[in-house]
């Protein structure tokens, strides 16, 4: 497989979760298309490492040479496709590389929604930091919680009440997955702070939390999706 087939095959790995995008994307400019798409793909490889399932070694393996890769990109010894689109980008990938073993301490259940957001802020103000570098934006704001909050109502998606606080567990109705979706929610603002990029993927991301939320399934047509963005691109 050649450096560029492979790359196209994790770009479209991405696209094909998240295919709401192509109606998000016209709002980046088209010399940023490719980066953004390979930045956020991955991002979710650390999602699918955050939240497996089953033996956590292959995973965290996965994870340790993920670290060593991004160190490896300030000297621009990349092994990786993702790293070849990305390292050119002088960004705090170090930095980033230091927040990584915090995914696997997040795996654990936390006490309470602080907790939670405590365990993964700052990776999401690593995540931030490389944004506000690869796009151009100084941070203004808060940039890292929203990251924070993605991070967490993806993985209540993919881990279900594994990924509930202890205190929202305490009564036993069934309705626990429901109260954290929703007090996710409260705390995450319909426009964030950050780039543009990040304020497109989060309206998005937020759309299915709050379809999630309800028991829904998401119902993302073009001309909801064209608005929702285009209001997010606004800033």
């Amino acid at each position: 497989m050649t450096t560029s087939t492979a790359l196209d095959s994790f770009l479209d790995k991405w696209r094909t979760r998240w295919p709401e995008w192509q109606v998000a994307e016209p709002f980046v400019p088209e010399a940023q298309r490719t980066l953004v798409v390979a930045w956020f793909s991955l991002l979710q490889e650390f999602d699918d490492i955050l939240n497996t399932s089953g033996d956590p070694m292959p995973a965290d393996a996965k994870l340790a040479w993920w670290g060593e890769e991004l160190r490896s990109w300030s000297a621009q010894r990349s092994r990786h496709p993702l790293g070849r689109m990305l390292e050119p980008v002088r960004a705090p990938w170090a930095e980033l590389a230091q927040t990584l073993p915090d995914l696997i301490e997040a795996r654990a259940v936390p006490v309470d929604p602080a907790q939670a957001q405590r365990a993964l802020q700052a990776y999401g103000a690593a995540v931030a930091a490389v944004e506000a570098v690869m796009f151009e934006t100084p941070a203004r704001g808060d940039v890292a919680t929203p990251v924070v909050l993605q991070t967490l109502a993806q993985r209540l998606h993919e881990a279900g009440v594994a990924a509930v606080p202890r205190s929202l567990l305490a009564d036993d109705d069934g309705n626990a997955t429901h109260r954290w979706g929703q007090q996710l929610l409260r705390n995450w603002p319909a426009r964030v702070a950050g780039p543009r990029p990040r304020r497109l993927y989060a309206s998005l991301a937020r759309t299915r939390q709050q379809a999630w939320s309800h028991g829904q399934e998401l119902k993302a047509t073009p001309v909801r999706t064209l608005l929702r963005t285009w209001w997010a691109a606004r800033g």
